[in-house]
């Protein structure tokens, strides 16, 4: 049968999403489980490769099973293996054409920045710690520029392999939360370290230079790529 995985995990002790040899990764972890729950699997697919340090809400995997726990209790045998930075919040038998990342929609991501003028240990490896001076009207005015379609190579690495740089943003806005300012975001998909750069130019550049940038630019134009750890991706749509 084929399963879909719904994944919470902190991202901060792992290499990332995929696998790579001698490194602890997400997708690493969650092989030896199934290894051992499942006496056979195949076709494991991700909704989000995660970059390290990266958190995830509400990931989702596919994968095709056979033999071992049924779909109603693949969630707690999973996580019976599983450590404690990593869990599967919810797992359901998925219909056979199902795949994680080529039938999703849409993904939400939210990058938190933290405020307050004395940095916080609660907050290490959870959001970028930024104490500088903000123009949180400025900063909304970024975010609608956001909205529909655009080119954002200016917002990926220049060594990248992707081929197509155009991406239909659905919903970006700024909230306060406490101490904190967090980008809410919503599109088609995402490009690697889109977000995170998107973030260090609005919090460095004024609107009128990220309306330029939207247009495809080169990445050399574009701001800072904000750290790892303050991004969560929330969900995933189908």
């Amino acid at each position: 049968m084929r399963l879909r995985l719904t994944l919470e995990y902190d991202g901060t002790a792992f290499r990332g999403w995929a696998a790579q040899p001698g490194l602890r990764t997400v997708e690493g972890t969650l092989r030896e489980a199934l290894e051992t729950v499942f006496p056979s699997w195949s076709d494991l697919a991700i909704a989000g490769r995660t970059d390290t340090g990266v958190h995830a809400l509400a990931n989702v995997a596919s994968v095709e099973v056979e033999g071992g726990a049924p779909a109603e209790r693949a969630r707690e045998a999973l996580n019976a293996e599983l450590p404690n930075d990593v869990a599967v919040v919810e797992a359901a038998e998925a219909p056979a054409d199902f795949h994680a990342r080529h039938s999703a929609k849409a993904r939400s991501y939210r990058y938190r920045v933290y405020r307050r003028r004395a940095r916080s240990p609660f907050e290490t490896r959870r959001s970028w710690w930024y104490p500088h001076p903000l123009e949180e009207e400025r900063l909304a005015e970024s975010a609608d520029l956001l909205l529909g379609e655009h080119d954002f190579r200016a917002f990926t690495p220049t060594e990248t392999h992707h081929k197509v740089f155009v991406r239909v943003v659905e919903s970006a806005v700024w909230h306060r939360r406490d101490d904190a300012l967090v980008l809410e975001i919503t599109g088609d998909s995402f490009l690697r370290h889109m977000v995170r750069t998107l973030v260090g130019t609005m919090l460095e550049r004024p609107p009128e230079q990220l309306a330029a940038l939207l247009e495809g630019r080169e990445r050399s134009e574009a701001g800072t790529t904000a750290p790892p750890w303050g991004l969560y991706l929330v969900s995933v749509r189908y």
